[in-house]
């Protein structure tokens, strides 16, 4: 088959102009064109009263060798690739070998665990909060009734951070062996819808993530990996700079040689223990700052024109950025279409926002991080320190909120006169608990609210109205990524310093986003599984 892209249609063309545009481009007859599949369908909303789709597709021809001649130098025309998973190593190769644990159980670790479980290696799982559903029922507690589970909460259990989030599954970064494939084809497996397989900027939501996760957690139970709740790392016994065995907060001790670390970027006591036995961690940049929320109507107006409300385009989305005088490079951080701002704090007495949607898209409000790039030299003292730095601007939040979990807000208009808010417009804020109107300017450092003056005003001028009186900044955003690194090998991704130790996903700061940390846990499942091999065959020869 032949992998044709860059095809352009307009936003409502019929159904057989997909296949015409195939023909006319490639300049071969209607019945040389045995079949058509869609691999990816973007749009190009440049000129928002033009709306175009873009289409990559792939090709069954009677006579490709043909094509490939008249096309070879045309980057948009050639073999399509082969992008199936091919397992790289069996557990049969290692019959006697110690099972693998993998700490975490977000999109890393349940990838990871998956991963490990398919090649028959029997992983166990170990996540310190409580089981999906469960962690729903507190994570609403929260939410609804100001009760903090600091165990079970959006940070800990199931599904990580991302269950409660956008569900965005694309990325970046680089992955010349289609190991994104994999995970989207994991996902519709698990019931996610199969479009996700093909647009550009696929999501779930919440609520069908939920779903999809019990069930992957089923297949890895089916494959015999062992998931265990509630089951916080305490400790890590360490014999000469190698793995042994970890302890459970539980007292129990559990022999290992291959662990798995998914922690997530919110784990800090378990940071804390790391750098306590002498793992090597380093601190990386991060960012901090708001959420802004507008109404999604002037998004959808802005991006879509005469097009919005189409059900080929949803929601409409944004990617903002600002590089401004004093230095800083300001963003918008996880945009969320449709959706609603949430309490994301896994600790008490501290404020922590994120954003959330649906699948569906539907809620009023439009949200986005509004975020600064922070670099360790903000915050010295060592490779804990960012933690720290998250944390106090974490618990200024929780003061300027006024206790009970309720976050500090801002008027847009009122936030770049200077002037506290003593009461919000027509843009109603969604976060729950509730917000607090005041005044923004002590919730972060102060160049990072100079850089955020500057940046929204710049940012109008890209989407009209962005900066209208009454959009709402509610703070604050800590949670953008790790605040530091654990560090690995590039090789067989063990850590620097401790043999058997493999650091992984967000939370060691080699992912950020489902998309990614789910790859990256496939990766590290894929190492520790040759290292089991090898090593057995080691000890056989």
């Amino acid at each position: 088959m032949l992998r044709i892209s860059e095809v352009k249609l307009p936003l409502d063309h019929p159904e057989q102009a997909l296949a015409e545009a195939i023909t006319s481009r490639l300049d071969i007859r209607r019945t040389d064109l045995l079949s058509l599949k869609t691999h990816r369908r973007g749009y190009d909303a440049r000129k928002r009263d033009r709306i175009l789709l873009v289409y990559t597709v792939d090709v069954e021809l009677a006579d490709e060798a043909s094509v490939l001649s008249r096309f070879g130098n045309d980057p948009h025309v050639g073999p399509t690739p082969d992008m199936r998973y091919r397992f790289v190593a069996n557990a049969s190769a290692a019959p006697r070998a110690a099972r693998p644990v993998v700490v975490g159980m977000g999109p890393c670790g349940l990838f990871a665990g998956l991963i490990l479980a398919q090649m028959g290696f029997r992983p166990i799982i170990l996540e310190r909060g409580k089981a999906v559903r469960e962690r729903t029922k507190d994570t609403f507690g929260l939410w609804r009734k100001q009760v903090l589970n600091p165990e079970s909460n959006v940070q800990f259990g199931e599904g990580g951070a991302g269950t409660f989030s956008d569900g965005k599954l694309y990325s970046q970064i680089k992955d010349p062996r289609h190991l994104g494939r994999k995970v989207l084809e994991e996902f519709v497996l698990a019931g996610a819808p199969e479009e996700i397989l093909y647009v550009s900027k696929p999501h779930i939501g919440t609520f069908r993530l939920v779903s999809m996760v019990e069930k992957m957690r089923a297949d890895i139970e089916a494959l015999g990996g062992e998931v265990r709740f509630q089951s916080r790392v305490e400790d890590l016994d360490l014999d000469q700079g190698r793995v042994r065995g970890i302890t459970l907060a539980g007292g129990e001790y559990l022999p290992c040689t291959h662990l798995v670390l998914a922690i997530g970027h919110s784990a800090r006591d378990t940071f804390q223990m790391l750098h306590d036995r002498g793992v090597y961690v380093e601190a990386k940049p991060l960012s901090i700052g708001f959420r802004i929320e507008h109404p999604q109507s002037l998004i959808d107006r802005d991006r879509f024109g005469k097009h919005v409300r189409h059900p080929v385009l949803g929601a409409a989305d944004y990617k903002l950025v600002h590089h401004c005088s004093n230095g800083r490079a300001v963003y918008s951080f996880c945009m969320c279409p449709g959706g609603t701002v949430v309490a994301a704090t896994s600790e008490p007495n501290r404020v922590v926002t994120n954003g959330m949607s649906q699948y569906s898209r539907a809620e009023r409000n439009a949200n986005a991080g509004i975020v600064v790039g922070i670099t360790p030299d903000d915050y010295p003292g060592g490779p804990l320190a960012g933690i720290a730095f998250q944390r106090h601007w974490e618990s200024r939040a929780f003061e300027l909120g006024g206790g009970g979990y309720r976050a500090p807000a801002q008027r847009v208009e009122d936030f770049l006169a200077g002037r506290p808010s003593t009461s919000l417009g027509v843009v109603q804020p969604s976060y729950t608990p509730a917000v607090t109107p005041t005044d923004l300017s002590t919730a972060l450092p102060d160049y990072a609210i100079a850089a955020i003056r500057e940046a929204l005003p710049a940012f109008d001028r890209k989407i009209k109205g962005y900066a209208m009186g009454d959009a709402v900044l509610t703070a604050v955003e800590t949670r953008t990524s790790s605040p530091l690194r654990i560090k690995r090998k590039d090789d067989d991704y063990q850590s620097v310093n401790v043999t058997g130790l493999y650091p992984a996903g967000e939370g060691a700061g080699y992912a950020g986003g489902i998309y990614s940390a789910a790859i990256d846990g496939i990766e590290v499942a894929e190492a520790v599984a040759r290292d089991i091999v090898e090593r057995h065959a080691s000890r056989a020869a």
